[in-house]
């Protein structure tokens, strides 16, 4: 044990900076929720992506701290992110969905429990934000349909933020009226 003494005490110093960090992190993460009024599940997500970054880094810098080799690492670590990056360019919208998430947390006015308008030339979806996961946005319109479609094209699409008692009237409705 007296050998591992200096590899004990920076390993016991970098997991007490690490939850350090995580509680920091945490906070300013319950807080820009609070202040944005962003929903609990929505935050699940920002946290445990949160997490698994800080616990990447801290494993990392463990084997670093236990005596890995340099060489070994950066080697060990490449190999790794090559193979992550053909995973995640055969299957490029698991990477493009989790960012759009991150991006909707932080930065989009969209809430859950707003009333929107989908602007695309191909569908006219009308209806209020149901929940807003890692992966998809749900909504249902307000003839009753459920959408479901991924956090990236939240991204890509025009959204228009509705009044709750807005009536939008649709081509679709306008012919109906006229008949």
């Amino acid at each position: 044990m007296l050998i591992y003494k200096q590899e004990v005490f920076f390993s016991i110093i970098l997991i007490a900076i690490m939850f350090f960090i995580t509680l920091i992190i945490k906070r300013a993460i319950k807080k820009f929720s609070f202040v944005k009024s962003i929903e609990i599940n929505r935050r699940k997500v920002i946290f445990n992506t949160s997490y698994l970054v800080i616990y990447i880094i801290t494993g990392s810098i463990l084997a670093l701290i236990w005596g890995v080799d340099l060489k070994q690492f950066t080697v060990f670590i490449s190999s790794i992110l090559a193979v992550l990056g053909v995973g995640f360019f055969a299957n490029w919208s698991i990477l493009s969905n989790i960012t759009a998430s991150v991006i909707l947390f932080f930065s989009h006015p969209i809430r859950i429990g707003d009333r929107i308008k989908i602007i695309d030339k191909d569908y006219n979806w009308i209806g209020e934000v149901r929940d807003i996961t890692g992966f998809y946005f749900f909504m249902i319109t307000d003839s009753g349909e459920k959408i479901y479609f991924p956090t990236s094209m939240v991204i890509q699409k025009g959204i228009q933020i509705l009044d709750k008692d807005e009536i939008i009237i649709t081509k679709d409705d306008s012919a109906k009226i006229s008949d």
